[in-house]
C-alpha cells in the first residue's frame, strides 16, 4: 500500500495470537449457532426490504467482502507501523462480532426475504445459487459484512499511513459502499440488520477511536463539578 513494506516482528511476536485464536472461537462460535435448532426465530423485516429489487451483480462486492477484511487485517498486522491503530481495527471488530453471537444466541433471528425463482440465468445467478447453499437466511441481526466493512474501511481512513493515498481511499470507500448495498440487494440482510450495524459501528468509533475526546470532555465535567462545589461552600 504504497512504499516499502515493514514488518514488525516484535508486534507479531507478542499481539498476533489475537486473530487466530479469536478467530477460531468465532468460527466455532457460529458454526454451533447456524446448526443449533430453536423453537422460534424472529423474522426481521421491513416494507423498505420489499421494494428493494434483487439484484444479482452484487454478488461480485458481497464475495469480495471476504478478501477485503482478510487483506485489511493481514496489513494492519504485519506491515502497520503503529500498533494503536491495529488494536482499534482488531478491538473494533472483536466487540461488534462478539456482540453478534450474543445477539444470535439470546435472540434468534432471520429472514424471509430470498426470491423462490430466479428470472435470469446467468454466472452471476449461479453464484448466488451457491451462496444461499452456504449461508443461510438466519443470525443476521446486526449484519456483520456492513458492520466489518465499515470497520475496516474507517481504520484504513484513520491509519496515518494511509491517509495520504486518496486512490486508496476512494477505491475502498466505494467498496464499503458496494457490500453494504449488496447485503440488501442480494436479500442477504434486511434493511434494520444494515441501520443496527452502522449504528454499532458509530459507538464503536466513538468509545475506541475518540476515547480521548470522550474522557476530556468526562474530565470537563468532573472539573466544572469541583468549581461549583468549591464556590457553594465558599458562599
Amino acid at each position: 500500500m504504497g512504499g516499502t513494506f515493514y514488518v514488525n516482528t516484535k508486534k507479531n511476536s507478542k499481539h498476533l495470537w489475537i486473530i487466530p485464536v479469536y478467530g477460531i472461537f468465532y468460527m466455532l462460535s457460529f458454526s454451533f449457532l447456524e446448526n443449533h435448532v430453536v423453537d422460534h426465530r424472529e423474522i426481521i423485516q421491513s416494507r423498505l426490504d420489499d421494494l428493494i429489487p434483487f439484484s444479482e451483480i452484487f454478488v461480485i462486492p458481497y464475495f469480495l467482502w471476504f478478501l477485503y477484511i482478510a487483506a485489511t487485517v493481514i496489513y494492519f498486522a504485519l506491515f502497520q507501523k503503529n500498533i494503536k491503530d491495529y488494536y482499534h481495527l482488531i478491538a473494533t471488530l472483536a466487540i461488534g462480532m462478539t456482540l453478534f453471537l450474543v445477539i444470535s444466541l439470546l435472540w434468534p433471528n432471520g429472514h424471509t426475504l430470498r426470491p423462490r425463482s430466479f428470472e435470469r440465468d446467468n454466472i452471476f445467478v449461479d453464484m448466488v445459487r451457491y451462496l444461499y447453499t452456504i449461508d443461510t437466511p438466519t443470525n443476521i441481526f446486526p449484519s456483520i459484512h456492513v458492520f466489518n466493512s465499515v470497520a475496516c474501511c474507517i481504520a484504513i481512513r484513520s491509519s496515518s499511513a494511509l491517509k495520504k493515498h486518496r486512490i486508496l481511499q476512494t477505491c475502498v470507500f466505494l467498496l464499503t459502499v458496494s457490500i453494504v448495498m449488496a447485503t440488501v440487494f442480494l436479500k442477504q440482510h434486511t434493511i434494520i440488520d444494515v441501520i443496527a450495524a452502522l449504528v454499532l459501528n458509530l459507538i464503536c468509533f466513538q468509545l475506541i477511536y475518540k476515547y480521548q475526546s470522550i474522557l476530556a470532555f468526562i474530565k470537563s465535567l468532573g472539573e466544572k463539578r469541583k468549581k461549583k462545589i468549591f464556590h457553594s461552600d465558599i458562599f
